[in-house]
């Protein structure tokens, strides 16, 4: 049996058995149980200026063929957000044309997109309340002319400009009302962005909730889920049961997700394991979002949907996990999801901005890209024993696609870098 070399932060080696692949099958239609996105990278050209500052230079061949990698799974793709590394090297020019193609690439394999609005093509760091509506319009405006589902991104500018929950409620109503198809609101939490502090108004999640739900009351027609990205299940599970009856939640937690997929109920607000898991802390414009018939299914509120930069991580595990929900096998979901959620918080660990890092990474050992490599050069912003554990915990919990090649290229990596492998 082929072993893998694994690198302590000690400098110490140590060797595991390299495991077998999961041999997850491909679905042969769609996903029932579940409506899933997984929030995908970009891959920049291997010969290109990729260093801190520089444009970004995208391998388009490698980044769409990405997205049809996780069409092929049954999954949707979330696009130009965060884990796309909007705000961290992907500057305007190069967000427009992602929307752009992967829009056409979902049209191409009749999957489902939604796609990051934001004010961030403004270069301007403090702008007005009246300059960040006109922002967020122009964005929204372009994404439905591509035919993507919108996701309305939190945004740096109102974060630096808003006084108080009355102009988060201005902005949000401003917007929502001139939209032609309904959003997904997306609560990012400081772990991913330091710089969205007291976003919605207050510095406390009970507070901002308040605030968020009164947005989403006011303009139900206009909202067809939230994605919460706080690594908290509680406010989740808070939000969830007071969402109105046709809005989805779409969990963005990346350290608890097995459990807020599950079809049991997660963890009341207040228990002691919610508590616990808190301290750890469209295609075609007709897809874009949700149907009617489909958003029927979240009406229970005893589990969230998902739009997780994990699952650009884990496709086929994901993929594999939401197919035995959909065959009413929970033990089995257990079996298949449950082990990726420690990989999962190694690739999202603090510095969370940073777990862009880990997703690239997987991507390359699986064979999606020719190089690690990332825009903006952050592929430097983990260090060697953070990527062993990374390698580690994906052979553990099945989520290497082509163990051999998986091994070949972490050992290339280790020589290249000194160590014996």
């Amino acid at each position: 049996m082929s072993t893998l070399r694994l690198l302590c932060a000690t400098g110490d080696l140590a060797d595991v058995d390299l495991n077998d692949s999961g041999a997850y099958v491909r679905p042969t239609g769609p996903l029932r149980s579940r409506v899933a996105y997984a929030a995908a990278h970009v891959v920049p050209k291997v010969h290109a200026d990729n260093t801190p500052g520089q444009p970004a230079d995208i391998d388009w061949d490698s980044t769409l063929a990405f997205r049809r990698n996780v069409y092929s799974w049954g999954l949707g793709v979330a696009d130009a957000m965060d884990t796309a590394q909007r705000n961290m090297g992907l500057d305007a020019a190069a967000t427009r044309e992602l929307i752009s193609r992967s829009a056409e690439v979902a049209r191409e394999e009749g999957g489902s997109v939604v796609v990051g609005v934001n004010t961030d093509h403004v270069a301007d760091s403090h702008i007005s309340i009246e300059q960040v509506i006109a922002a967020y319009l122009e964005q929204l405006h372009f994404t439905e002319e591509q035919g993507a589902g919108p996701v309305l991104m939190a945004s740096r500018h109102l974060a630096r400009v808003a006084t108080g929950p009355e102009d988060y409620r201005r902005v949000y109503r401003e917007v929502l009302s001139r939209a032609s198809v309904p959003v997904v609101l997306h609560w990012l939490g400081t772990a991913f962005d330091p710089e969205l502090k007291g976003y919605f108004g207050a510095d406390d999640w009970q507070s901002a909730s308040a605030v968020l739900l009164e947005i989403i009351e006011e303009n139900p027609d206009r909202v067809a889920g939230v994605k919460m990205s706080l690594l908290n299940a509680e406010s989740e599970i808070s939000v969830r049961s007071r969402l109105p009856e046709g809005v989805r939640m779409f969990t963005g937690d990346d350290f608890n997700y097995v459990a807020l997929l599950a079809p049991a109920p997660a963890p009341a607000p207040g228990s002691p394991s919610a508590r616990d898991a808190a301290e750890r802390t469209g295609s075609a414009r007709t897809e874009a979002v949700p149907s009617t018939a489909t958003r029927a299914l979240g009406e229970d509120r005893g589990y969230s949907d998902a739009l997780l930069g994990a699952f650009a991580a884990i496709t086929p595990v994901a993929s594999a996990a939401i197919q035995a929900l959909d065959a009413g096998d929970h033990a089995r979901y257990l079996e298949i999801l449950g082990p990726t959620e420690e990989l999962s918080r190694q690739v999202f660990a603090a510095p969370t901005f940073y777990y862009k890092t880990g997703v690239a990474f997987l991507s390359w050992l699986n064979g999606h890209q020719p190089a690690f490599q990332m825009v903006g050069g952050l592929h430097s912003a983990r260090s060697l024993p953070h990527l062993s554990r990374i390698v580690e915990l994906a052979n553990a919990s099945l989520a290497l696609e082509d163990p051999d090649l998986a091994r070949q290229r972490w050992h290339g990596m280790l020589r290249l870098n000194g160590v014996d492998a």
